[in-house]
């Protein structure tokens, strides 16, 4: 007799879903780099987002919900595929070899791009009919690679294919439908006619009428608020003299007038489209069955690159750390979901998932069956308000770069190793999240047996990694 799948049981132990019942539309709207205090609903006083707030009111707002990756082209890597940072493809950003550079003709050669064998959300809901669609920040491959979004599930793609590109909001081009798309009046300056996110709306909007009656993945990953800071002046002018500027010493990309207001501003735009899509669905009549998720690929941007002001916007709420660390601040992020009549209003998850999780659900969603050998776990009994969840045993990140890093959570437990290529020595620091959200407290030395079953953990949940790899001392006790 062959051994059952382990994710069997994940995907047909709950009969929460009715048989008969339509499967739902699925829209997965992805921020970048925002940070786990930068909307309303997470506690966010300065940026206004009504809409993306709303959203929490009348669904379900996640406590402890983790990117797959404290940067942008592995957290997605998780997300598309299911599986962590110990056994996913893309574990860091890396650009392939640049082309020769025009100015005029500049292509943008991409990051590295995702096999051919991989298995994504897309080509999951493909399989059970659904129309599938993504406007906004790939990162996955670029044109015509194994990694394009085209070539991994997608009937139709536009935006930024490369994460570099996607770094001036006004582009010459953007990628729709696998060809170039001009943007007349963009110089990749601080201003320009052409703002990127409107494009993805607007395409997001299109694909919805055109799919109306039939079921649809909407994929959203959108370039905002990540650097450089800037908005349509009429974003801008509501923070304007409301949000106060200080002087500053700006470091990289473009220097905004007033960044503060700057950055707010990118936020609101980005949550006044989200309510454009969220307002089309009613029309349509497509509200009712359409689950709605809205999160961000990692934590905030450091302090005051670009102008962003983290420490202004307590950004990372309580916790510490930025995007590029494997620290709370780094990889802990929101996360709401909203279907009318299935997802009850106004309710809070504690349940502890990860990017890693959303494909196995929205393939119970669909009722598909995710692919075997993955790490993630369906949270459809959450959404649902089931106590019949299945939860992970523990939840693996590593880290090659910012000194390199790794990170257990286990539990309220979390064990955590920075800077191990400097030091070349494996320091597990260990915390009580539940106490001690800051992480501030270091208690390894007062449980040895908990330090010992993380570290192990550290060694067992990974694979080498050949495009990838981690240092080797991290792989010896």
């Amino acid at each position: 007799m062959q051994p059952v799948p382990r994710f069997f049981f994940v995907f047909c132990a709950f009969p929460l879903l009715a048989a008969s019942a339509a499967p739902p539309n699925i829209i997965y709207i992805l921020a970048d780099d925002l940070g786990y205090g930068e909307v309303g609903c997470y506690g966010q006083e300065w940026i206004k987002t009504p809409h993306i707030d709303r959203l929490a009111e009348e669904g379900m707002k996640f406590t402890q919900h983790y990117t797959g990756q404290a940067v942008c082209a592995p957290a997605r890597c998780a997300l598309m595929t299911g599986m962590h940072m110990g056994h996913a493809f893309v574990r860091n950003n890396r650009s392939m070899k640049e082309r020769p550079r025009d100015e005029d003709k500049w292509q943008w050669r991409g990051q590295t791009p995702i096999p051919d064998d991989a298995v994504t959300i897309a080509e999951v809901l493909k399989e059970k009919g659904y129309a599938t669609a993504a406007y906004g920040k790939w990162g996955l491959g670029y044109e015509g690679s194994t990694g394009d979004p085209l070539k991994q599930g997608f009937d139709d793609f536009g935006g930024f294919l490369c994460q570099a590109h996607a770094h001036n909001h006004y582009p010459r081009f953007l990628w729709k439908g696998g060809k170039q798309i001009p943007m007349p009046g963009n110089d990749r300056i601080l201003t320009g006619t052409q703002y990127s996110q409107d494009y993805f709306i607007q395409w997001g909007k299109e694909f919805i009428q055109t799919n109306k009656d039939r079921p649809f993945f909407l994929y959203l990953p959108f370039a905002i608020p990540h650097l450089s800071i800037q908005a349509p002046e009429e974003s801008v002018a509501a923070y304007r003299g409301v949000i106060p500027e200080e002087d500053y010493v700006h470091k990289g990309y473009l220097e905004h007038p007033t960044p503060r207001a700057g950055y707010a501003a990118m936020i609101t735009h980005m949550d006044r489209g989200i309510g454009e899509i969220m307002a089309l669905l009613k029309e349509l009549g497509l509200d009712e069955n359409t689950i709605v998720m809205f999160s961000s690929d990692n934590g905030p941007a450091f302090e005051r690159l670009g102008g962003a002001d983290s420490d202004f916007f307590e950004s990372a709420g309580p916790f510490r750390g930025r995007k590029g660390t494997l620290l709370e601040g780094g990889i802990r992020i929101p996360l709401v979901a909203r279907w009318p009549g299935e997802i009850r209003p106004g309710s809070v998850s504690g349940h502890i998932s990860a990017f890693w999780d959303i494909l196995p659900t929205f393939a119970e969603l669909a009722g598909a069956t995710a692919p075997e050998g993955i790490d993630g776990i369906s949270f459809v009994p959450t959404l649902l308000g089931s106590s019949s969840q299945t939860r992970h045993d523990y939840l693996y990140w590593e880290f090659i770069a910012y000194g390199g890093q790794q990170a257990v959570r286990m539990g309220d437990w979390k064990g955590l190793r920075r800077d191990i290529k400097k030091t070349k020595q494996l320091n597990t620091a260990l915390y009580n999240l539940a106490k001690d959200p800051g992480e501030s407290i270091n208690l390894a030395k007062k449980h040895p047996a908990i330090l010992a079953k993380i570290e192990q953990i550290m060694e067992d949940a990974r694979t080498p990694s050949g495009v990838f790899p981690f240092p080797e001392i991290a792989m010896k006790r």
